[in-house]
């Protein structure tokens, strides 16, 4: 990987129409990102809202190599949910499309408008079982290995679509 660029890692869901397709579609999209490249994506996930309500969710993860900024690679991942018909009535919300700047780099972010890491990326299984499909030595700055904070959230069911 001696390419130029940044590895970032993006979460993705969505509960609202035809989440499979809108992820899938996504996935696509990522794929298509100007100044970035899709290394992998995860599987599809289905898991239950968590801190939300609605219809189940479908999520993956996606690994790109950017030369865009942290806050580039963030605006475009937002017009990119508003293509998709995202809106934001409120925290949390049910939502047709959610894409997440989990991690940049192996540095971090905590600005008004992004934090990188997630900051709850390590208390969700359909972060970390996804993640862990692609690298299973991925690490998160600051809390070490993914696979052993999975541990703590084994009462999310998660399943692989």
């Amino acid at each position: 990987m001696d390419q130029p660029g940044t590895l970032a890692w993006i979460g993705i869901g969505g509960n609202l129409g035809d989440a499979r397709a809108t992820v899938e579609q996504a996935i696509v999209r990522l794929a298509h990102l100007p100044h970035s490249g899709l290394l992998r994506s995860s599987s599809l996930y289905r898991t239950a809202p968590i801190d939300s309500s609605g219809d189940d969710y479908v999520n993956a993860v996606a690994l790109l190599r950017t030369t865009l900024a942290p806050l580039g690679l963030l605006y475009a991942l937002q017009a990119i949910e508003l293509q998709h018909g995202r809106e934001r009535p409120y925290r949390n919300a049910p939502r047709t499309l959610d894409l997440d700047v989990l991690m940049y780099g192996n540095g971090s972010i905590a600005s008004t408008e992004l934090t990188v890491p997630h900051p709850r990326m390590a208390q969700r299984a359909f972060v970390l079982v996804p993640m862990l499909e692609i690298d299973e030595t991925v690490e998160i700055p600051g809390l070490g290995p993914a696979r052993g904070l999975l541990t703590a959230i084994t009462d999310q069911p998660i399943s692989r679509l």
